[in-house]
């Protein structure tokens, strides 16, 4: 029996996919109207607004099962409710990069992550090197622009 993978998230993260799975559902009516409009123009073959309104009644169902995938296996996590001294999953992290400049990460969920907001998957390689990592350790990441080089100089759980 194959075991199914458990994906964590942050309780923002879990909010968002639901309230974007309730949008999805809510135009499934939506895009039938629109099916049965097109097909009552007529010849389907050549017909563009039928095809076009079943391509997106593929993509959105698609799009509800991945959701749907994603949030039977959800494993929400609170950062407020951990501690300790190791990143993890969860915590927020400040990094000196080689010049002393300091960069402030928190390690969330893949659907989460948004490295324009400080949000990185644990699966990044920069997520990958700093779990399990403590304060003042150095840490380096390969990334395609070369090696970088960090000290993890505080880790919080907010």
């Amino acid at each position: 029996m194959a075991t199914v993978e458990k994906m964590p998230m942050l309780v923002e993260g879990y909010e968002k996919l639901t309230s974007e799975l309730k949008r999805l559902k809510a135009e499934r009516p939506l895009i039938v109207d629109a099916i049965e409009e097109a097909r009552a123009h007529g010849d389907l073959s050549e017909n563009a607004e039928y095809h076009a309104a079943k391509e997106q009644q593929g993509q959105n169902e698609a799009t509800i099962s991945d959701i749907e995938d994603k949030l039977s296996r959800a494993q929400i996590i609170d950062p407020r409710e951990l501690s300790g001294d190791k990143v993890v999953f969860g915590a927020t992290v400040t990094l000196l990069d080689e010049d002393d400049k300091p960069i402030r990460y928190q390690i969330v969920g893949q659907t989460e992550a948004d490295a324009n907001q400080g949000r990185i998957s644990y699966n990044s390689p920069i997520g990958r090197a700093l779990i399990g990592r403590k304060v003042d350790e150095e840490v380096e990441v390969s990334v395609p622009a070369g090696d970088r080089y960090y000290v993890v100089s505080k880790i919080e759980f907010i």
